[in-house]
């Protein structure tokens, strides 16, 4: 599986997700990446399936979301999505938002996330399968301590 960016969610601005300056709001761009989110893991190999059955989950621990253009009531938007990083417990992945008729970024999102062990809390290497695809990323998987230390290339790129 090659980890070039997809596309990850299409939809439409509806006028509830506007605020009272018509514009889609904080709310409108957050539930859009995260379904983004949702659709980037499962291509990786982590599906509801996986984490029901082995009690497994996935946690944000950091988000970094700009905004770049307008979208309002009616726009239709996509948002692509890649892998930056890939460690033995966390990844570093971005996600743009773009409206459909313009080709512009309307926002980007850059997301750690850490894999976890829904029992106890606790981070948790990635099954090996999943560990092969994310190997594409950078490599080889990086070793961490506790499943949230970014190289100096990801703390770059989260600004």
């Amino acid at each position: 599986m090659e980890l070039e960016p997809s596309i990850t969610y299409c939809g439409t601005v509806y006028p509830w997700h506007c605020d009272q300056t018509g514009q889609m709001n904080v709310m409108g761009y957050t539930g859009n990446f995260d379904e983004a989110s949702w659709n980037l893991l499962a291509s990786i190999g982590l599906t509801p399936a996986y984490f029901r059955d082995r009690n497994r989950g996935m946690v944000a621990v950091e988000q970094r979301v700009a905004y770049k253009k307008e979208l309002l009531a009616g726009d239709t938007l996509f948002v692509r999505s890649r892998m930056l990083e890939a460690r033995e417990k966390a990844i570093l992945f971005v996600h743009e938002m773009v409206n459909e008729q313009t080709l512009e970024v309307a926002a980007t999102s850059h997301c750690t996330a850490v894999h976890i062990d829904r029992f106890t809390h606790q981070a948790c290497p990635f099954p090996s399968k999943v560990q092969a695809v994310l190997r594409s990323v950078n490599g080889s998987l990086r070793p961490e301590n506790d499943g949230t230390n970014l190289s100096p290339a990801s703390r770059a790129s989260l600004g």
